[in-house]
């Protein structure tokens, strides 16, 4: 890559239009620069769920993740470009049956919520969720999209398990138990 980032500010795109790997460019707006930005965003919520204390095992596989994005992004960034591929899914197929196998199974849906890092593991699980609706590139970056989106929601029960907390379960009639008829924390008169 040489010196090619040394310049930040180029106002290349004070017009309205990005310039894509191959040169061309296209308006800000277009769907394709709206996939990379989704791509960028996720990446970046793996950031901020990296910057908690994680098992190795799990900071390794994000690591691991944030690198298949950048490429990803790189490939939606050079129209005919493929980066991702079937070996790619194969790897994350394989991380969502090895941190699953210790999981027991679930009964319930599982809210989003428990510890600080299993929370962050659901935002960045919706956000992948988001930029795969955005992707229209080849079918293995909508399938690693649809996988990630899978180990992440793995991964928050894993997180969770690691921590000593149990999921949020979603309870379907708790306010039929809870005697409340109303929104949280009011009671029937």
């Amino acid at each position: 890559m040489g010196h090619r980032l040394s310049k930040i500010v180029t106002r290349t795109g004070d017009a309205g239009t990005t310039g894509l790997g191959d040169g061309s460019r296209v308006a800000k707006d277009s769907a394709r620069v709206h996939a990379i930005g989704s791509i960028d965003e996720l990446n970046s919520t793996l950031g901020v769920l990296l910057a908690e204390t994680l098992p190795d095992s799990i900071a390794v596989c994000l690591t691991d993740i944030q690198h298949d994005l950048f490429d990803l992004g790189g490939e939606l960034s050079i129209p005919g470009y493929a980066a991702v591929t079937d070996d790619h899914v194969a790897r994350l197929e394989g991380a969502v049956e090895r941190f699953n196998a210790d999981l027991g199974p679930l009964k319930d849906f599982v809210l989003p919520g428990g510890t600080r890092a299993a929370a962050l593991a659901h935002v960045a699980r919706t956000v992948c969720r988001r930029a795969e609706r955005t992707v229209a590139v080849g079918m293995p970056a909508r399938k690693y999209l649809n996988r990630l989106s899978d180990l992440l929601f793995v991964l928050s029960r894993t997180l969770n398990r690691a921590a000593g907390r149990p999921d949020v379960l979603w309870q379907k009639d708790r306010t039929k138990r809870s005697g409340s008829s109303g929104p949280a924390g009011t009671s029937r008169a």
